[in-house]
């Protein structure tokens, strides 16, 4: 795979990840859905190690934060340089994971997905300089609030929630559709056999051969349990309205 691309080359999804340690890749994206799809060329993945860019014998890629503090900051010119050396075509979007970013959602997941893949920066320490971010036009993304080890983990985690809506991945499109986020509620309860365990049953409704009062009851579950458990999710779709009424066999306790 050669790191120079162009925006005329006819190339699948591509996820090229820069970070101290490439050994962790393709890791869990090797397996199941994201692996199968990788080895069938649906999607590129592309390692590639910072300290490669280091120019000292020492292959040093940090310092002392400015001003004094704990640990250690990437360097802006070795990280600049390593972005550079990756050559990626300009309509690539390029991000740096990290707790303070703007929070990912099923929205830009699908906004990822949809082009033609981003480069990730997978910072380590206690950051990185933050004159690489401004100068090389970085936008922070997060997973959630709290501190990894370093950005490979989230970064992972983003390339598998877009790799799952990549054309020719999923075996079912509703299967990617009908989903936690989807429309902005969370997934309804979901039961298959046996019809009964530890004297639990399947709600009767789903096993009615009725397929619109089935596609109203999971409609009904999801607003419970978006509201019950995700009111910021559910005051974003209704715009303050109330609660809706609680319906049987919700899964919420």
């Amino acid at each position: 795979m050669t790191p120079q691309e162009t925006p005329a080359q006819a190339t699948p999804w591509r996820a090229t990840v820069l970070t101290l340690f490439p050994d962790m890749f393709p890791g869990p994206l090797g397996v199941s859905l994201a692996g199968r799809a990788l080895a069938g060329a649906l999607w590129a993945l592309e390692a590639r190690d910072i300290r490669a860019s280091a120019t000292d014998k020492h292959r040093s890629v940090d310092d002392t934060p400015a001003g004094g503090g704990p640990g250690m900051v990437l360097r802006a010119d070795v990280l600049a340089a390593a972005i550079d050396a990756a050559a990626i075509a300009p309509d690539r979007p390029r991000l740096l994971m990290s707790p303070r970013g703007r929070p990912l959602t099923q929205t830009h997941v699908a906004e990822l997905a949809a082009g033609p893949g981003p480069l990730i920066v997978c910072g380590r320490f206690e950051g990185i300089d933050q004159r690489v971010i401004e100068a090389r036009g970085l936008e922070e993304v997060s997973i959630g609030d709290y501190v990894l080890s370093g950005g490979e983990i989230a970064a992972m985690a983003l390339i598998d929630a877009c790799v799952r809506l990549l054309p020719g991945v999923m075996g079912k499109l509703a299967s990617g559709t009908e989903e936690s986020f989807s429309e902005g509620l969370l997934e309804y309860p979901q039961y298959t056999r046996p019809q009964e365990f530890e004297g639990r049953q399947i709600p009767e409704i789903l096993i009615s051969g009725d397929h619109a009062k089935v596609a109203a009851w999971r409609l009904a579950q999801s607003e419970a349990l978006t509201a019950a458990r995700r009111p910021d999710l559910w005051a974003g779709r209704t715009g303050q309205k109330a609660a809706p009424r609680r319906t049987k066999n919700t899964t919420d306790g």
